[in-house]
């Protein structure tokens, strides 16, 4: 019986930390201890202290509010300049929201992902010039993007670069750089997303404003922001801890309380029960469909929703951006099973996976990578080839850091951007083969000797016989799950297999266990062929969730992995 992963078991805690959550059950204990070693730390993050509160700590943050009242008070035009994806949509809107309660004149601005590409581009600021607009802000985007910025200045332009993306080596010349990965940041917190900084933006413009109220501004309490946040957030994969925990989770409140009227007809069109949306729904239903307008046509219809006040067109633009999920869903199928071949005749054996193909909508170019690397766990580069200039994504292994290597081939690319797993670049067609060349060297040289395994992090070992309804309440205060801060996942040893079954069309299995009595039932998506295969007893290690069938809600496993009990770890 083969296993798909390695397991990496808990530390135990120590009697000092466990005296400090007398009350907590020792398996919440045991995962507060993975994640929070210490134990004011600890208390913090099941409290959701909001941590530093201080917009102006950011660096550049006192630059950018000067700057950006000047422009209010002389009645010049300002831009908003965001991203194509879940994150820049929901960025762009609360600053613009922003702005326009303190009665200046704003105007969005998202590229057309396909026609124009990631980030700043030169016609786009000549058009914003044309226009009249003197001063340009950049939400998601703009901090690799020096020779677009100097543009602008020549075009009599002051830029504001709001971006959570790493920092490139060229300066750039903006009034204000808000980015807290920058060398002389002091601000604590690095993990915020793009939707994050743009709210820390609104928080200071809006404490400015109270304390000297522009003319013709109207009052918004920045709390209103926060489903915005939340939304963005959950949806580019963000680290759910320190400030980002607090700001989701007071997001998912107003959410849930009172949406705005196009998001609360997308939790309709998406099936969702209003006032019980979580992070899983924004992950897989919400921000997808927030992603869709993007990817297939342009990011306005998504931006459109977020800000309109209007019920009518809220249930046209979330039946168009449910449409248009559909249809990118088609797509990636369809290119995913593409990729998918090409790797097993010719890549399989690579340290990283580099695909460029002419058929490849740069619209999924992202989602197919990322199937890759769960199906092959090795870096997966996909392009669309063009024929002057070819637009790639990568997604990457926690291993192997794929901006650092685009950073290493930056000579070959026109730009290029991103974070440890996940990054894009667009490159002239010219430069392809040279260009996997390269990473494919990169990628022999960072992951040689390296056991490239997927790895199950168990978060604590329950007798399975003690997972009840109890273990499930007090899961629930480790919420709201996400990127770094995970669904919890227990391991139960030495069960016994009372039923095993194929379902659905035979690639899931279903399958019952048992522990002194105590009868669970478990299901194991993708995993159909052991059915009839597993031994007597397992050891399991699963996900408890709840699971809601003809109106009834229970409790049942989500296993992701299996082994026979004798086997060690």
């Amino acid at each position: 019986m083969p296993t798909r992963y390695r397991w990496n078991l808990p530390q135990p805690v120590p009697d000092s930390y466990r005296a400090h959550f007398p009350d907590l059950h020792p398996a919440v204990v045991q995962i507060l201890y993975n994640r929070e070693p210490n134990p004011e730390e600890a208390r913090a993050f099941l409290e959701r202290h909001p941590g530093p509160d201080n917009p102006y700590a950011l660096h550049g943050m006192h630059q950018a509010v000067a700057r950006i009242r000047q422009a209010i008070r002389g009645r010049k035009p300002i831009a908003v300049y965001g991203d194509f994806d879940a994150d820049g949509v929901t960025a762009t809107a609360l600053l613009v929201i922003t702005l326009r309660s303190m009665g200046t004149d704003v105007r969005p601005y998202i590229p057309h992902r396909v026609e124009e590409g990631y980030g700043l581009n030169i016609p786009a600021i000549e058009e914003l010039a044309d226009a009249g607009v003197r001063l340009l802000i950049t939400v998601d985007c703009g901090i690799r993007f020096p020779r677009e910025i100097a543009h602008a200045r020549r075009r009599g332009m002051d830029v504001i670069v709001t971006d959570h993306h790493l920092v490139g080596t060229e300066p750039l010349e903006a009034v204000a750089v808000v980015n807290p990965h920058q060398p002389e940041c002091p601000y604590p917190y690095k993990g915020l997303a793009g939707v994050g900084l743009a709210y820390k933006l609104a928080q200071a413009l809006l404490r400015a404003n109270r304390q000297v109220p522009l003319p013709g501004s109207v009052p918004l309490d920045e709390e209103e922001l926060l489903d915005l946040v939340a939304l963005g957030t959950v949806a580019d994969l963000a680290p759910l801890t320190g400030e980002n925990r607090y700001l989701v989770s007071r997001g998912l409140e107003r959410l849930n309380r009172g949406p705005r009227v196009g998001v609360e007809a997308l939790i309709r069109r998406s099936g969702l029960r209003p006032g019980q949306v979580d992070t899983w729904h924004i992950g897989f239903a919400l921000g997808p469909r927030l992603n869709a307008a993007g990817r297939i046509a342009h990011a306005e219809k998504a931006y459109r929703l977020l800000i309109t006040d209007q019920p009518k067109e809220a249930e046209r633009l979330a039946q168009e951006l449910d449409e248009l999920n559909q249809e990118r869903q088609r797509l990636t199928k369809e290119m995913q099973e593409r990729a998918r071949t090409i790797v097993l005749e010719r890549e399989a054996d690579c340290p990283l996976l580099f695909i460029a193909d002419p058929e490849f909508p740069a619209g999924v170019v992202g989602l197919v990578a990322s199937r890759l690397v769960d199906e092959f766990y090795r870096p997966a580069v996909i392009v669309e080839q063009g024929e002057e200039v070819s637009k790639g994504s990568a997604r990457s292994i926690p291993e192997f850091h794929i901006t650092r290597a685009l950073d290493e081939c930056a000579d070959l690319l026109i730009r290029h951007g991103g974070h440890r797993v996940a990054a894009g670049f667009a490159v002239p067609t010219r430069h392809l083969d040279e260009l996997k060349r390269r990473l494919l060297e990169i990628a022999a040289r960072e992951l040689e000797g390296m056991e490239l395994t997927p790895v199950l992090e168990i978060d604590a070992e329950v007798a399975l016989r003690e997972v009840n309804g109890a273990l499930w309440k007090a899961l629930q205060a480790l919420r709201p799950f996400g990127e770094g801060n995970p669904e919890p996942l227990l391991l139960s040893r030495n069960v016994r297999v009372e039923r095993q079954r194929p379902v659905g069309d035979g690639s899931h299995l279903k399958l019952t266990l048992s522990d002194r009595g105590v009868w669970w039932d478990g299901i194991a998506f993708r995993q159909g062929d052991w059915a009839g295969r597993l031994p007597e007893r397992v050891d399991a290690v699963y996900y408890l969730r709840e699971n809601e069938w003809n109106g009834a809600v229970r409790l049942q496993l989500e296993i992701q992995d299996l082994r026979p009990a004798e086997m060690g770890m």
